[in-house]
């Protein structure tokens, strides 16, 4: 348990290095990119969508925070038995730890941007209620989520590398049905209805929930994400591990 735990902070602790490495600004890019992103997308939409949204910046950053982590973990997640090659092949590790790894490197950068996002919430004059202490379940059943999600994209890459250029269009798709930057009830009942079963979107609007509305989320919204966290992280482990060996040969 100990070499595992090691071998995880190591890994972890690599790739914020190689994220960050030609970088001046290093680590800081995680507190300023979430609020450049804020910036432009308020300075084109706020105007827009300023009589459908209060505090338009504080509803796109949480959005985006989950959204990034969301993309930042699964995209990289894919690519870790592929990267690490070498070191599968020479060192009797779990094949698990590399994927996880990643999803943990990406939640260190989410916790990161936290304190932008703590910045924005303080200059919006927001007042955090007792809602806002479920904001960390949120993340946590949004972690294993993506970590589902990554141990399944981590194995269709192994046989598919195209799985990269068409994860990628799908996240474009996604990202526009998540309510990301736009109002939902500024559309049809229908496609509403549509919106509100993407597991993302739930997730956001979880989080908006407990911190924007100092709403703790309904049951009925908890029974959803907790069943999308457990049947992705249940589905990932099982696809992973049974195709362990294939991999393994692949690589």
């Amino acid at each position: 348990m100990k070499q595992t735990l090691f071998v995880i902070q190591e890994l972890v602790a690599r790739e914020m290095k190689r994220k960050y490495s030609r970088s001046k600004l290093g680590i800081l890019w995680s507190v300023l990119n979430p609020l450049l992103s804020m910036t432009v997308l308020s300075l084109v939409f706020s105007t827009m969508f300023r009589k459908s949204i209060e505090n338009y910046p504080v509803y796109y950053l949480t959005g985006f925070l989950i959204w990034n982590f969301f993309t930042t973990a699964t995209n990289t997640a894919m690519t870790s038995l592929a990267d690490n090659q070498a070191l599968l092949l020479q060192i009797r590790l779990s094949r698990e730890i590399f994927p996880f790894s990643r999803v943990c490197t990406a939640f260190v950068n989410f916790l990161y941007s936290l304190a932008a996002y703590v910045v924005i919430l303080a200059v919006f004059r927001i007042p955090l209620g007792i809602s806002a202490f479920f904001f960390p379940l949120v993340m946590i059943l949004l972690f294993f989520f993506s970590l589902g999600a990554g141990y399944i994209l981590a194995v269709l890459y192994v046989f598919f590398g195209d799985i990269r250029h068409l994860y990628s269009v799908f996240l474009t798709l996604l990202m526009y049905l998540s309510a990301l930057f736009y109002p939902l009830e500024l559309l049809p009942e229908g496609m509403q209805a549509f919106i509100r079963q993407n597991p993302i979107y739930q997730f956001i609007y979880a989080a908006r929930s407990c911190v924007m509305y100092r709403e703790i989320p309904s049951a009925g919204l908890w029974i959803k994400i907790i069943l999308w966290s457990v049947l992705f992280y249940l589905a990932g482990i099982y696809i992973f591990r049974k195709a362990k060996t294939k991999v393994t040969l692949k690589l």
